[in-house]
């Protein structure tokens, strides 16, 4: 998916470096697969494929535990970045991007609502407080019908 297809209020030149770090260069999302969908000033969106390599139980082809662990940390992660974004609009790209060097998880709680059986899952970050050194978010993990099946809450160290 390119930049032009992923939602956002941002400049089509932070949301494509923002789309490169998610899916690229964080060479685990790749191998997960993860795909950033939207992009908001405060919030991330993304998908996730099943593929085989990431069932946990194979009698039921669930999805593995630690699948959805990582990548709920990612978006709670990236969501801080896009607050960051907004934080410094004015800086250039260059420099907004680079305050994902400083960034940590210092906190993750995940709870696992229903099995996560399916094609195809939606994930959603959003921040709910930005401070001057951490960044708090809530994330939500769904099915393909749009059930939840696991939310998450995490810290990130943003300075």
């Amino acid at each position: 998916m390119t930049q032009a297809q992923i939602e956002s209020p941002f400049d089509a030149e932070f949301v494509e470096g923002m789309r490169s770090i998610f899916e690229d260069k964080i060479v685990f999302n790749r191998l997960l697969g993860l795909k950033m969908r939207a992009l908001g000033h405060d919030f991330v969106s993304a998908e996730l494929t099943m593929k085989p390599e990431l069932v946990g139980h194979f009698a039921y082809n669930r999805l593995h535990g630690g699948v959805i662990s990582a990548a709920l940390d990612a978006m709670g992660g990236t969501a801080c970045m896009a607050a960051l974004g907004a934080r410094y609009i004015d800086q250039p790209v260059d420099q907004r991007l680079a305050h994902f060097m400083k960034m940590g998880t210092i906190d993750l709680r995940i709870d696992y609502l229903r099995p996560s059986i399916g094609e195809r899952f939606t994930m959603r970050a959003e921040v709910l407080r930005l401070g001057s050194r951490v960044g708090n978010t809530r994330m939500e993990f769904k099915g393909e019908d749009g059930k939840l099946l696991a939310v998450g809450s995490g810290a990130y160290i943003v300075s």
